[in-house]
């Protein structure tokens, strides 16, 4: 390479270096005082990204409101579940009067925990038993 334009090079630098010290960086301030200094003048450049920000948080608060509203909701019927009573009830409904004894007794004498939800019981895939009389119809008189 030739000496001449490495010296020459550096010394161009040289001399920007030196106008935007003493010339340029001044001017910049001056203008960024101005600008700043108008009224809303960030507001108006930053307003994509504000709209942005905002759109984003109104989706977040939504996510957060489904989540917490269906957090609710599944803790309301865990809750349900937990009731001593629905077990009775569904017994009743169910016209299963043994059990429904046995279910009242429990909650009574404070077992009804050890007794287990309708989930766990073993008697659930059994068929339902029609309310057909055991007795033929023949010998019933009919």
């Amino acid at each position: 390479m030739n000496p001449d334009l490495i010296t020459l090079f550096i010394g161009e630098i040289f001399i920007i270096l030196i106008m935007y010290r003493f010339l340029l960086r001044q001017w910049v301030i001056e203008k960024w005082e101005e600008k700043i200094e108008e009224e809303g003048y960030l507001v108006i450049k930053l307003e994509p990204v504000i709209d942005a920000i905002e759109d984003r948080m109104h989706e977040k608060l939504e996510q957060f409101q489904s989540s917490f509203f269906g957090s609710v909701g599944a803790m309301t019927k865990k809750a349900q579940d937990l009731d001593p009573m629905n077990n009775i009830r569904k017994a009743v409904k169910g016209g299963d009067w043994g059990s429904a004894m046995v279910e009242y007794m429990a909650n009574k004498a404070n077992l009804g925990h050890l007794l287990g939800s309708d989930s766990q019981n073993i008697g659930n895939n059994e068929p339902e038993i029609n309310s057909k009389p055991l007795i033929p119809k023949k010998l019933l008189g009919k």
